[in-house]
């Protein structure tokens, strides 16, 4: 056991000493190749943008000899360009100086490519809510709100919010959705509450409606499908106005306007923009125990993160738990069905098993979320329990069935024999035996549960992997929080192959 413990840990230090210090080596230099002098250098290259934004039917239109690289949220964009596996990004301009704030090593390549307003999105339909929101937003506009809060949050590069009387108290509820990790300075995460110029507008159009505002964090390309089943009442990101989306949903009028700029490894350009990074620190070497310190230092103490962690784990374990004694249960009863020998319960016992194993289950949350529930206001925890306890009890099932059907046929006729009733052969017989010989297998099903939780971020659940991708979004360390995720989902899988050989042993031994 020490051994096995010792094995651990030096496995966990090596990864806690790779994400340290690939920080210093996560930037490919161009050598031998020239360097970009406009954004027709990456013409024919590798372009990496937002799933679902502007910018990525910008490249598309726009750039038809490049690889469009699509991803999910600005971190993992960001963290592309730094290792190489994108040429150069497209991101606006009014988040990119805080961007180039903190990532030295990148630039601004040539001229914005475009320009576009942004505004809120409200359902098709919804006049009154829409219109209140253009008569809020004119009157801040007027009383010079508006104007403070451009200056803070766009210019002076503000991380704190303002004293907002809030309306928690209030019986009427505004339902925002939002993606937390979108960045600074419109939405971000930090001293575990939300900070940005959104958050503040929609805060301060709470309070003008008298509602307690209730944030959902999405991701960007769930937003307009949320709207449009009634999951939220509002779209609160940076939504740019376009012909496409209007046909889905209505806009407000417009709150800004920004750029669309591209952005590549400060290295590989040979006139940075004006707003690019001053320094690049990239190569700047740091001891060992430093380069620990420091990951651990930026990615857990400062701004209370840890606390994103704590709160993501508990939702995780909450989730996988449920979620294993609801398959346990149902799985018990599918069981039941499929050994039926009335032929219409058998066959609906195999349907369910075909249907539920044929279906991935990230769609299948997704259709309980967005269609069974569509004009539900529902809990995302409480659809992801369901979601992934119907998905459990199709595999526990048919290790039920395999386990019932192992045990020799003659014991039950023994029980028979004896003067055993049906229930009591099942109960003293069979169901030990089953048991011991399921057991295996079912720790292994309810350990790729615990794994397969980490896609609940899709229906607005802040678990152990969307905290660290909040993390990442303020810190742009694309390593250390996923090792560190990566640590804790196995110490979780772990303590439950220890928990489930425990019984094992405690069931050959009984």
């Amino acid at each position: 056991m020490k051994q096995i413990t010792r094995s651990i840990f030096t496995v966990f230090l090596s990864l806690f000493v790779l994400a340290s210090c690939s920080g210093r080596h996560d930037v490919q230099s161009r050598q031998g190749k020239p360097l970009y002098a406009s954004v027709e250098d990456v013409a024919a290259g590798r372009i990496g943008v937002l799933l679902g934004s502007t910018h990525d039917q910008y490249a598309r239109k726009n750039f038809t000899r490049a690889t469009i690289l699509e991803y999910k949220s600005l971190p993992d964009l960001i963290m592309a360009v730094k290792t190489g596996k994108a040429d150069a990004g497209i991101y606006n301009s009014v988040q990119l100086p805080e961007l180039l704030h903190e990532q030295s090593e990148l630039g601004i390549l040539g001229k914005p490519l475009f320009s576009s307003s942004t505004a809120m999105g409200f359902k098709k339909g919804d006049k009154e809510l829409r219109m209140s929101f253009n008569k809020f937003l004119a009157e801040i506009r007027q009383n010079g709100v508006y104007d403070d809060m451009v200056r803070r949050w766009m210019k002076n590069r503000d991380t704190h919010m303002p004293d907002i009387r809030s309306n928690e108290k209030a019986k009427r509820t505004l339902v925002v959705g939002n993606v937390f990790d979108m960045g600074l300075p419109f939405t971000a995460v930090s001293d575990n509450r939300l900070v940005g110029f959104n958050v503040e507008l929609i805060d301060r159009f709470g309070v003008y409606l008298g509602k307690n505002v209730v944030y959902r964090n999405l991701e960007f390309g769930n937003l307009i499908a949320s709207l449009s089943t009634g999951k939220i009442d509002m779209i609160g990101s940076v939504l740019a106005i376009t012909p496409e989306r209007a046909k889905s949903i209505d806009f407000s009028d417009p709150y800004f306007d920004a750029d669309a700029c591209m952005f590549a490894l400060r290295k590989n350009i040979a006139v940075p923009g004006v707003d690019s990074g001053k320094t690049d620190n990239s190569d700047v070497p740091t001891s060992f125990f430093s380069g620990i310190v420091e990951s651990f230092r930026n990615n857990i103490i400062r701004e209370n993160r840890w606390k994103l962690i704590v709160e993501g784990l508990q939702v995780t374990i909450v989730i996988s738990f449920l979620s294993a004694l609801l398959g346990t249960f149902l799985g018990g009863f599918i069981c039941l069905l499929r050994m039926s020998k009335n032929m219409v319960l058998q066959s609906a016992g195999r349907t369910y098993i075909t249907i539920m194993r044929g279906i991935p289950v990230l769609v299948v949350l997704m259709l309980i979320f967005y269609v069974v529930f569509a004009s539900v206001n529902i809990d995302p925890v409480f659809v992801s329990v369901i979601a992934f306890g119907m998905n459990f009890a199709a595999y526990a099932a048919e290790i039920y069935r395999a386990g019932i059907e192992s045990i020799d046929r003659g014991q039950t006729e023994a029980g028979v024999a004896m003067g055993f009733t049906k229930v009591q052969i099942f109960l003293d017989i069979i169901l030990p035996q089953t048991v011991m010989r399921i057991l295996p297998v079912y720790k292994g099903e309810f350990i790729t549960l615990v794994k397969m939780t980490s896609i609940v971020g899709y229906i607005a659940v802040q678990d152990l992997t969307k905290a660290s991708d909040i993390i990442r979004s303020r810190t742009f360390d694309a390593f250390f929080p996923i090792i560190m995720v990566a640590v804790l989902y196995f110490l979780i899988s772990w303590t439950l192959m220890l928990l489930i050989d425990r019984l094992e042993v405690r069931s050959f031994q009984s």
